[in-house]
């Protein structure tokens, strides 16, 4: 089994040819739109419907030809979809010829890189893999993800964003914000931003983070105390 490092990588107007236009080809697009990828679809005939509507809209670019090596100039990113395994493999071994991150979608082996199973909820990201030893398993912990992390943490995760900057921007010491942040997270905390239609200003925000460490503070001091 490989061994992999996980990273997140960001493709924002970035060239990404997808090689394939049946469901996986959609799949692989979908998510790079999702990131905000220049995509260039090659494949002599799209299958999918998505894919065409996303064509239509000006979404995707489309090459009607079969792939050749020279399809992958100026790409950042190449995801091999065919449905042909050996097809796979050549455009990924002529991408990382060309030192271009490649994905197999038939053999993760045969690229650089693989791609999670994704549960996205605005900002928040959350990836599964199984370094490649088992796609289903990946999408079965997806799903119970999915299930725990519903919609609602989209709007948590921009909340919490905001409140990092307004902390960042109001609070000088490192060790202060770090205090700061890690209260920010807590149950009580949590349930509190998620009943405020919008977060109070810096100055207030801060004051009330305070008071939640300096509570936790003694409260952790109190139980250290009855401990001993």
């Amino acid at each position: 089994m490989q061994r992999y490092y996980p990273i997140m990588v960001s493709v924002e107007h970035s060239r990404c040819v997808v090689v394939g236009g049946g469901a996986v080809g959609e799949r692989r697009t979908g998510g790079l739109l999702e990131a905000g990828a220049d995509i260039l679809l090659v494949c002599p005939e799209i299958v999918s419907a998505r894919l065409r509507q996303w064509k239509e809209a000006g979404a995707i670019r489309h090459l009607p030809k079969p792939f050749s090596p020279d399809d992958l100039e100026g790409a950042a990113l190449v995801i091999a979809a065919t449905g042909a395994d050996e097809l796979n493999g050549w455009i990924c071994d002529e991408a990382k010829r060309r030192g271009i991150p490649a994905n197999s979608a038939s053999d993760g082996s045969r690229g650089s890189f693989i791609v999670p199973a994704v549960v996205r909820r605005g900002g928040l990201l959350l990836t599964v893999g199984t370094s490649g030893a088992g796609p289903a398993w990946s999408a079965r912990i997806a799903s119970e993800l999915r299930e725990r992390y519903g919609p609602e943490y989209a709007e948590l995760t921009r909340k919490l964003g905001i409140l990092r900057r307004r902390v960042l921007a109001e609070v000088a010491d490192a060790s202060e914000r770090r205090r700061l942040m890690q209260v920010a997270v807590t149950d009580r905390a949590v349930e509190a931003w998620s009943s405020m239609a919008e977060l109070p200003e810096a100055e207030a925000l801060v004051a009330m983070l305070r008071k939640w460490a300096d509570a936790k503070h003694a409260e952790n001091a109190e139980n250290s105390e009855n401990a001993n």
